[in-house]
């Protein structure tokens, strides 16, 4: 395997790998008492914990329930996990916005969180791609970006390109079966397995109207969105969607060197990065964009 030459393609150099004893609640732990020590945010005022994680401690209990009681958060305020992937964070941002608009929650801590590279098997060339990592937001009705109107999508067709097959209830026992796809891919079935031409296409097929509807559902257009920050799938394939979807090199952010793909908390750790270094300004309007596992895809617009 020429590790340089698939680096280069996917673009990413290194990557975070948690340790054995880590799991996503421990890093969401983290990224949580992260944010409440830089923003000076009480645990107490935090109403609702959503925590997308397709990595979660147990199969029962919910994480988000754990993380409530180490964080301190007070026992009035809901919990709950959801599992959807690289498309975690857009979801979980519209449900968060919906509790705050309808006033079912005030201050919602949205927080994201994955260890794949325990799904992930030792000889998968994929183990190279992806970040373990985990981020904290804080939503509510005061803040610095206004979320606007969201685009969802759902093709569970193609369920089977992105999956841990075994382990779960279908398939409860692992059993060491191997098969090899007509991409010549290794398919374990007790890992992660990602058929990438199949979720190429879905991508390059879905995102240019995922882009239109956004677009029109929030009452704008291509000239006035001022950055695209899309799910950090890899350098390859976000370069595609660029130039599929007419976008200016300027104005699209790709930056997977250091961190990886991260899924559910890559559109957070891009924002942030944008953030840092000004990339992102007041005054501003930014689409995300997410795709992934199920298949899934949604986007929508904040305003900074």
């Amino acid at each position: 395997m020429d590790i340089d030459k698939i680096a280069k393609g996917v673009g990413v150099n290194q990557r975070y790998v948690a340790k054995e004893c880590q799991t996503a609640s421990d890093l969401a732990y983290e990224a949580a008492k992260k944010m409440f020590n830089e923003w000076n945010i009480k645990p107490n005022i935090i109403d609702f914990i959503i925590f997308a994680t397709q990595s979660p401690d147990h199969f029962l209990p919910a994480s988000s329930c754990i993380l409530q009681d180490r964080l301190g958060i007070p026992t009035t305020a809901g919990a709950f996990d959801f599992d959807l992937g690289c498309s975690g964070y857009a979801y979980g941002l519209a449900i968060a916005k919906s509790f705050v608009e309808s006033g079912l929650a005030t201050n919602v801590l949205l927080l994201t969180g994955d260890t794949i590279s325990k799904y992930l098997h030792k000889e998968d060339k994929n183990r190279m791609l992806f970040g373990d990592s985990a981020t904290a937001s804080l939503i509510s009705k005061d803040g610095f970006a206004e979320i606007g109107e969201s685009v969802y999508g759902t093709d569970g067709i193609g369920y089977e390109s992105i999956i841990v097959k075994n382990r779960a209830s279908r398939h409860l026992l692992t059993t060491g079966n191997e098969t090899v796809d007509d991409q010549e891919n290794i398919r374990r079935d007790d890992y992660f397995y990602m058929n990438g031409e199949q979720v190429f296409n879905f991508t390059i097929d879905r995102i240019p109207k995922l882009i239109e509807d956004t677009l029109l559902n929030n009452g704008t257009d291509k000239d006035d969105i001022d950055y695209y920050v899309f799910h950090q799938a890899n350098k390859f394939m976000l370069n595609t969607i660029r130039k599929v979807c007419g976008i200016a090199k300027e104005k699209f952010y790709v930056n997977l060197e250091n961190i990886g793909n991260t899924t559910s908390s890559s559109i957070p750790n891009g924002l942030k990065d944008c953030l840092d270094r000004n990339i992102i300004q007041k005054g501003q309007k930014v689409m995300i964009a997410v795709f992934g596992v199920g298949l899934s895809w949604s986007a929508t617009v904040l305003k900074f």
